[in-house]
């Protein structure tokens, strides 16, 4: 069983009681781990992170080659978190990089900014569901 509480300085004095008793209550079965951890990206985040992706495989070619949407994310991620190179196991090489799931809603948004400049850079045309829902003060807001 998993309980996530939500927890800021507003609401800190309500929720520490409750976070007590549901410990107290949960080690009656066993030991209970606690974790504490900034908020992920929101869903309205990675909504938008998609379409995005499918505008710049639609309109951009990389040194002639084509790319899906995932080699897309793999691209942005690495160059924002510059990813790093190691020989594979049977040959070539891997690009070891942070994964956009684990994002904050702050990283998320700088994703999303790398994006935009990008294709900016590039003549890219975004679809409405890429300008959709964006207010980048909303996803920078400190997680």
């Amino acid at each position: 069983d998993k309980v996530t509480f939500s927890i800021t300085s507003k609401n800190v004095a309500d929720e520490i009681p409750r976070v007590t008793s549901m410990i107290n209550k949960g080690l009656f079965k066993g030991p209970v781990e606690v974790v504490l951890k900034r908020p992920v990206r929101s869903l309205d985040q990675n909504k938008k992170l998609w379409p995005m992706l499918n505008d710049v495989q639609k309109q951009v070619n990389w040194y002639d080659e084509t790319l899906n949407s995932e080699d897309w994310k793999t691209m942005f991620m690495a160059s924002l978190y510059k990813q790093r190179a190691v020989p594979g196991l049977d040959g070539g090489f891997v690009g070891l990089s942070k994964r956009s799931s684990l994002l904050d809603k702050k990283s998320f948004s700088q994703l999303i900014e790398v994006i935009y400049a990008f294709g900016s850079e590039r003549n890219v045309s975004w679809s409405e569901p890429s300008l959709q829902t964006y207010d980048k003060y909303k996803y920078k807001e400190a997680a």
